[in-house]
C-alpha cells in the first residue's frame, strides 16, 4: 500500500531498555513497507537539536541485525537544549531539512511530555522559522502539524495505559536470575540476603521478581508497610526456617517507604535482620544489570507490536488528531490518549508523595492489585496450622507433556491450601499414579524450591484414562478421601478431566470438584490466551535463533528451523515474529507446492541482491509431506549454489530449562485461582468441574463440558486463537 510522501522520525529517548531496537526496527521496515521515507534520530532530543548526520535515512538492511541486542542502536541522551524554547526552534529546523513531520519517540515520562510541548508550539516555531528566513513560507504550508506517537520505553513498567512497558520483562528475567543464582548461594551457608531493585515510584520489578523468585518478604513504594512492620518480617523468615529453608531473601524497591514517608534502605533492612534474627545477612544491589543484556522473546515481539502500530497511527494522523500512546492491553494493541496517559502516571507518583496509598494501588490496575495479595498470600501461609476437625483433601496431579512452571504451580497450591487448613496431596504419575495408589500428603518442605525448578516433580504422563480405569481412578479417589482435584497439564489433562467430569452418574467418586490449570508450551488450550510454559518455551527457541543467526552470518545461508507445537503455530508466529524470521510456515495455513516456488524464488532474488540470512521457521505438523528435511534440500537444489541451507529441528530443549519469570508468575497466579475455586465448591457443598484461563487479563472458568464446542477436536486446538491476528505484522517486517 502507498501514501502520499511522508517522512517519519524515531527516536529513542530517556533511559535505555531492552527492546528498543525491536521497536526501532519494526518502525522502519513498517514505513518502508507502506511507502513512507523513515529517519533515525541519534542521540535522542540532543541528535534532534544539532541536526546533520544525527538525522539520518534508514533503509531496510540498516535494521538487520539488532533484534538481539539490548540497549539501543541509535543511542540516547540527555539534552538540556531542548527545554529551551531556541533548542525547540533548532530541532524543528532540522526535522524540516529532512520533511519530516511525524515522530515515534520511545522513552519514559519526560520524554513524551517533551514530545507533546514540541507539538504544541510548532506552527508558532514554524513562524519564527519563516521569519528568520531559515525556511520558506512553502514548507511552512506543506508541514503545518507535528504529529507525534508515543511509545513507552521503561523497565519499571510505570505507565498507565499499557500493560506492559518495553523492556520491563527483560529486567525481569535479570532480577530473577540473581535472585536464583543468590538463592543458592544463601542456601549453602543458611544465609539472609537483601536485593534492591530499580523503581523509585513503582513496584512492579521488586513485586513480580519476589513472586518468581519465591523469596520471603518484598516493600514497593505503593503499598508501604504498617507499623511494626520489622517484626512481621522477621516472624515471617522466621517461620520458613522453621518449615525447613535454608535460606531468607528480601526485595526492597529503591523508593521503598514507610508509611510516614520515611525511605527503607536495603542496609536498614539487612540491619534489622542481623539484630533481630542473628543471621548472616548480605545486601546486592542490582543496579543497571537490570538494564543490560539481550531482550527477552517478550520485549521483542511486543515491542515489534508497538513498532508496526505506531507507524500505522501516524500514517493516519491528522493535524487534528490527539497524539496517542501505543500501548498493549491483554497482548493486543491499545491505544489511548497519550498525554492523558502521561498525567495519569505522574499522578501515582503524587499520590505516593501524599501518602494516599489506596488509590496508587488502584491507579496500577487490578492485575498490579491482584499480584500484590497473592504475594502477600504465599509470603504469609505459615508452614503448619492447626487444621480444622475435618480437613479438606486436595488432590494435585500433572498430565500432558512436560511444561516449565508445572512445579511452581504445584508448589503454589500446596503452600497456599495447607494455609487454608486442608491437607494436600501430591499424585506422582498422572492418573495411573491415581490407580497405582503413588499418593502422598505433601508438607510445605516437600515443594520448597519448586518455584524456579523446570519439569515435574510429580511426573506427567500423556496417558488418557481408559473406561476399564475409571473403576480402579474412582476407588482409589474414595480410598483417599479426596474432595476436590487440581489438574495441571495440557491436552491430556483436559481430555482425562473431562472424561471423569462425563463419567459422574455411573462412579459417584467423581462427583467432587476439579478444575485444570493450562500448562502446555503449545499453548493450544481452550478459554486461556496463554498457557504456562509456554513463554519459557518462547524464550528458549529465541536464544537458539540468536546462536544460529550468528552462526550464518560467516556465509551466505538459509536456515530451516524446526519448533514444536503440534498443529498450533503458536511457537513459530511469535518465535518468528521475536527472532526476525522471513518466512513462518503454520500449520493453521497449510503449505502447497507453489507457496514454496514463490518463497525459493523470493530466497533466490533476495540472496543475489545482497542477503546474508534467510531464516525460515516451520511447525513441526505443518506438512507430513514437505518435512524440515525436504524444504532444506529443496532450497539447497534452487539455490545453485548462491547460498547454502541448513536445517535445525529444536527438538526437547523446547520442555526444558527452568520456568520464566513469566510463567512462575501466571503458574502462581492460576494456582491461587485454582485454590480458591476448589475452596469455595467445597464450601458450598457443590462440585462443578472446570478449566481456568487468563483471557483478557482476567482469570476465569468454563464449564469443562463446554469443552468440545471450544476446540478443533482433529487438530487439538482452540477454536479461537487470538495470536493469528498478528501474522499480517510479520508479513509486513519480512520482506520490503
Amino acid at each position: 500500500m502507498s501514501h502520499s510522501p511522508v517522512s517519519i522520525g524515531v527516536l529513542t529517548s530517556g533511559g535505555d531498555a531492552q527492546g528498543m531496537n525491536a521497536a526501532v526496527r519494526a518502525v522502519v521496515r513498517t514505513a518502508l513497507h507502506e511507502g513512507a521515507a523513515v529517519y533515525a534520530i541519534y542521540e535522542g532530543y540532543q541528535g534532534m537539536v544539532d541536526g546533520g548526520d544525527r538525522v539520518r535515512s534508514l533503509s531496510w538492511d540498516d535494521v538487520g541485525s539488532v533484534l538481539h541486542r539490548g540497549g539501543t542502536v541509535i543511542g540516547t541522551a540527555r539534552c538540556p537544549a531542548f527545554r529551551e524554547r531556541d533548542g525547540r526552534r533548532r530541532a524543528a529546523r532540522n526535522l524540516l531539512q529532512c520533511g519530516i513531520d511525524r515522530l515515534v519517540i520511545i522513552g519514559g515520562d519526560g520524554s513524551l511530555t517533551g514530545a507533546n510541548l514540541f507539538r504544541q508550539e510548532w506552527p508558532e516555531l514554524l513562524a519564527e522559522l519563516v521569519q528568520a528566513g531559515e525556511i520558506g513560507e512553502a514548507t511552512a504550508r506543506a508541514h503545518p502539524a507535528l504529529m507525534i506517537v508515543g511509545l513507552v520505553g521503561s523497565i519499571d513498567n510505570d505507565m498507565v495505559g499499557t500493560d506492559m512497558t518495553i523492556g520491563a520483562d527483560s529486567a525481569l528475567h535479570r532480577i530473577t536470575e540473581a535472585i536464583d543464582a543468590l538463592t543458592s548461594t544463601a542456601a549453602s551457608h543458611q544465609r539472609s540476603f537483601v536485593i534492591e531493585v530499580m523503581g523509585r515510584h513503582c513496584g512492579y520489578l521488586a513485586l513480580t521478581s519476589a513472586i518468581a523468585g519465591g523469596t520471603d518478604y518484598a516493600l514497593i513504594p505503593e503499598h508501604p508497610p504498617a507499623e511494626g512492620w520489622e517484626a512481621r518480617m522477621c516472624e515471617m523468615l522466621r517461620n520458613g526456617r522453621a518449615a525447613g529453608r535454608r535460606d531468607s531473601i528480601v526485595v526492597v524497591a529503591e523508593g521503598a517507604t514507610d508509611r510516614t514517608g520515611h525511605p527503607i534502605s536495603a542496609d536498614y533492612v539487612r540491619q534489622v535482620l542481623e539484630e533481630r534474627l542473628g543471621e548472616d545477612t548480605r545486601v546486592t544491589i542490582l543496579g543497571h544489570v537490570q538494564r543490560g543484556g539481550t531482550p527477552s522473546a517478550y520485549d521483542r515481539w511486543m515491542s515489534t507490536l508497538v513498532g508496526h502500530a505506531a507507524v500505522e497511527e501516524l500514517l493516519a494522523a491528522t493535524p487534528d488528531s490527539e497524539p496517542q500512546l501505543i500501548g498493549v492491553r491483554y497482548n493486543r494493541i491499545h491505544r489511548a490518549p497519550l498525554m492523558q496517559c502521561v498525567e495519569q502516571t505522574r499522578s501515582v507518583a503524587q499520590l505516593i508523595a501524599e501518602k494516599d496509598y489506596d488509590q496508587a494501588m488502584a491507579l496500577r490496575g487490578g492485575s498490579f492489585t491482584a499480584m500484590f495479595e497473592i504475594f502477600k498470600a504465599m509470603a504469609a501461609a505459615l508452614p503448619s496450622i492447626t487444621p480444622p476437625d475435618r480437613p479438606r483433601r486436595i488432590a494435585v496431579l500433572h498430565s500432558g507433556g512436560l511444561a516449565p512452571g508445572m512445579n511452581t504451580a504445584a508448589r503454589a497450591a500446596v503452600r497456599l491450601g495447607r494455609d487454608r487448613g486442608h491437607i494436600m496431596l501430591g499424585v506422582r504419575g498422572s492418573f495411573a499414579g491415581l490407580i497405582d495408589g503413588r499418593i502422598e500428603e505433601l508438607s510445605w518442605g516437600d515443594v520448597e524450591g519448586w518455584t524456579a525448578l523446570g519439569g515435574a516433580e510429580l511426573g506427567a504422563s500423556r496417558q488418557v484414562p481408559t473406561t476399564e480405569q475409571f473403576y480402579p481412578i474412582a476407588r482409589a479417589l474414595e480410598t483417599h478421601g479426596v474432595d476436590g482435584l487440581l489438574v495441571i497439564g495440557g491436552w491430556k489433562a483436559y481430555q482425562g478431566a473431562y472424561r471423569l467430569h462425563s463419567e459422574r452418574e455411573r462412579y459417584p467418586a467423581f462427583k467432587i470438584p476439579m478444575i485444570c490449570l493450562p500448562a502446555s508450551i503449545d499453548n493450544n488450550l481452550p478459554g486461556s490466551d496463554l498457557s504456562i510454559g509456554a513463554d519459557t518455551a518462547l524464550n528458549v527457541i529465541v536464544e537458539a535463533l540468536d546462536r544460529i543467526k550468528q552462526s550464518a552470518m560467516a556465509a551466505r545461508r538459509c536456515f530451516v528451523v524446526e519448533v514444536m507445537g503440534r498443529h498450533c503455530g503458536y511457537l513459530a508466529l511469535m518465535s518468528g515474529l521475536a527472532g526476525g524470521a522471513e518466512r513462518i510456515y503454520l500449520p493453521e495455513e497449510g503449505v502447497t507446492l507453489k507457496d514454496l516456488q514463490a518463497d525459493v524464488e523470493h530466497m533466490v532474488a533476495s540472496f543475489r541482491a545482497g542477503r546474508r540470512l534467510y531464516l525460515a521457521i516451520r511447525n513441526e505438523y505443518v506438512n507430513p509431506q514437505y518435512t524440515t528435511d525436504f524444504l532444506a534440500r529443496l532450497f539447497e537444489e534452487e539455490g545453485h549454489q548462491l547460498f547454502d541451507v541448513r536445517q535445525a529441528v529444536l527438538g526437547h530443549i523446547q520442555q526444558g530449562g527452568n520456568p520464566s519469570p513469566f510463567d512462575r508468575i501466571l503458574a502462581t497466579r492460576l494456582a491461587a485461582y485454582g485454590i480458591d475455586f476448589l475452596t469455595g465448591e467445597m464450601e458450598r457443598g457443590s462440585a462443578a468441574g472446570v478449566f481456568a484461563g487468563l483471557a483478557e487479563g482476567k482469570l476465569t472458568t468454563f464449564p469443562i463440558k463446554q469443552m468440545p464446542d471450544m476446540v478443533d477436536t482433529a487438530n487439538r486446538r482452540p477454536l479461537e486463537q487470538w495470536w493469528l491476528e498478528l501474522r499480517s505484522v510479520l508479513h509486513a517486517l519480512a520482506q520490503p
